[in-house]
């Protein structure tokens, strides 16, 4: 297994399993015990997975035929080793992710009034989506992964009070580059992170923790906790959970977004208040 080409043995030591909150949908009081004290939930089967697969078709069919393997639907997003020629950079305009995240169908899938719910059970109070609403989206062959971070890195210009929601659109393998998530890593201080910033291939940007997620859970005795997600699946994880991904290894790709909610009343990162463009420079 690797993650932005660096190897992470997959045992016990590195790996457990993320648990799935589920049964414990129907107990708000309970579900917000289970976020504050993991850090996150990992919901089976929150979300139709028909209407999930209908837009990973929707998106694979926005490409030349050429990207996905011959006698596939695009539903399957299987990879065939070569990619469209003139292919803008990932969600730049004239990439179909900049369109497919502007597209209808995208729009009423995210602003499921059940997923708003969901979010103002965890922040107890009235939320609101944030505008800036990735799709993100890798092959095999993709030259990086998410690194290690925590998403207040990335929005602290305003309150920490916020969930993020990540679902994939389609099945999602460790083999399909799924997301791991380091355990309890939302109760460690500045200084415990800190140290591991030392080993980073982008020394100029201070707001990933590392690339290599081997060095992370090593310096921090914390394991990588993972799922097997299914289409309908979603997880959720509060601003101060380390997480990353891993590489696309096999011919599935991986197609998923990530939300952002916020108490409405609480001050917002500006980056965050316009739609996400690949080059937006966030």
């Amino acid at each position: 297994m690797t993650s932005n080409g660096l190897s992470i043995p997959f045992d016990g030591d590195r790996f457990t399993l993320l648990r799935d909150s589920a049964p414990l949908l129907s107990d708000p009081a309970a579900l917000r015990r289970r976020f504050h004290e993991d850090g996150y939930l990992h919901l089976r089967g929150a979300l139709d997975p028909d209407e999930v697969r209908a837009l990973r078709a929707d998106y694979f069919s926005r490409f030349d035929p050429v990207y996905l393997r011959p006698g596939t639907e695009p539903v399957h997003g299987v990879f065939s080793g070569q990619l469209p020629p003139d292919l803008p950079p990932h969600g730049w305009p004239g990439h179909p992710a900049h369109s497919f995240a502007r597209s209808a169908a995208f729009t009423r899938f995210i602003e499921n009034p059940r997923l708003l719910r969901l979010a103002e059970t965890l922040l107890e109070a009235p939320a609101l989506l944030l505008p800036r609403r990735i799709v993100r989206h890798f092959h095999r062959g993709s030259p990086t992964a998410t690194r290690a971070h925590v998403d207040f890195d990335y929005l602290d210009a305003g309150s920490d009070h916020l969930v993020t929601m990540w679902i994939p659109l389609g099945d999602c393998s460790v083999e399909t580059g799924g997301m791991v998530y380091l355990e309890g890593s939302h109760r460690l201080g500045h200084e415990k992170l800190a140290p591991l910033r030392e080993v980073t291939d982008r020394p100029d940007d201070p707001r990933p923790i590392s690339h290599d997620l081997f060095w992370v859970s090593s310096q921090l005795g914390l394991r990588w906790m993972h799922a097997v997600s299914r289409a309908g699946d979603i997880t959720l994880h509060n601003s101060h959970l380390i997480h990353a991904s891993l590489d696309v290894t096999g011919d599935v790709m991986r197609l998923s977004t990530d939300l952002r909610f916020a108490r409405r009343d609480d001050a917002i990162d500006h980056r965050w208040t316009i739609p996400w463009s690949g080059d937006d420079g966030n």
